[in-house]
């Protein structure tokens, strides 16, 4: 199916849905003060996005998300090239990545606050903690089914393992840490505005979503910042996925031929 087919599917999907939402709100089945019309929360997201205030808001999420993934980048491929081409140094660190790993980032909330105060620093050490794996393992994954004939060939010239990590790992690896950063991207957003929420003060879209909710009425501008923060993270990854899609238009290839 082309592009064009998937993104009208997506279209088609995202129309049933809020003319669902519309259908139960006009209907009575749930009530307006807990479901508002859907034509009502989108008016309000557009409304929002011509408040100079809100707009700002946004840009403090964004600047939050954007600098902990371009951290997260930034520590998980040089680690995860280094696990991934030294087998003895990939050996010993491993258990200590698999213990870490599946702590909850949310649960980490309560002692970053503690050690680092509620603020921008806080926001994007818990991006960072929740993107850095997927960049990290992806990089591991990618190394690990390099084929091994180009870089033994490499290493008979008497190339040395920089050399043969630049020539052949790396640009074999590349698209599954594409994939990886396209992954912390989406979860760096989910914890930059959930962060947010948690925290209840401050600025960022959180915030506002957060204090939207104890206003009597407040559930429309609830329901509008959601969709704000949704269509932050629908940009986002149809951007990456755009990027990987150009930069490796072979490895998507290979991918739909069953190579």
């Amino acid at each position: 199916m082309t592009r064009a087919g998937r993104g009208l599917r997506g279209l088609a999907g995202l129309v049933v849905v809020v003319a669902l939402s519309q259908l139960l709100a006009v209907t009575g089945a749930v009530p307006r003060e807990f479901l508002p019309t859907a034509l009502d929360v989108l008016t309000r997201a557009v409304r929002l996005g011509g408040d100079p205030e809100f707009l700002r808001q946004v840009a403090v999420t964004v600047r939050a998300w954007a600098t902990g993934v371009a951290l997260a980048v930034a520590i998980g491929v040089p680690l995860g090239l280094l696990l991934g081409s030294i087998p003895a140094v990939g050996t010993a660190v491993r258990p200590v990545l698999e213990f870490l790993r599946p702590i909850p980032s949310v649960a980490l909330i309560p002692l970053v606050s503690l050690i680092l105060g509620a603020g921008l620093a806080t926001e994007v050490t818990l991006v960072v903690y929740a993107s850095v794996w997927p960049v990290l393992f992806n990089a591991v994954y990618g190394l690990q089914g390099v084929d091994p004939v180009p870089r033994e060939t490499l290493r008979v010239f008497g190339f040395g393992r920089l050399a043969v990590l630049w020539r052949v790992s790396l640009p074999a690896a590349a698209p599954f840490i594409a994939t990886g950063i396209r992954l912390a991207a989406a979860i760096g957003l989910i914890l930059a505005v959930g962060t947010e929420i948690l925290a209840g003060f401050g600025d960022g879209i959180g915030v506002v979503i957060a204090q939207a909710q104890l206003a009597p009425d407040g559930t429309t501008d609830v329901l509008a910042g959601m969709v704000w923060a949704g269509g932050l993270g629908l940009v986002i990854n149809a951007v990456l996925a755009g990027g990987e899609r150009r930069l490796f238009h072979w490895h998507v290839n290979q991918i739909r031929d069953g190579r």
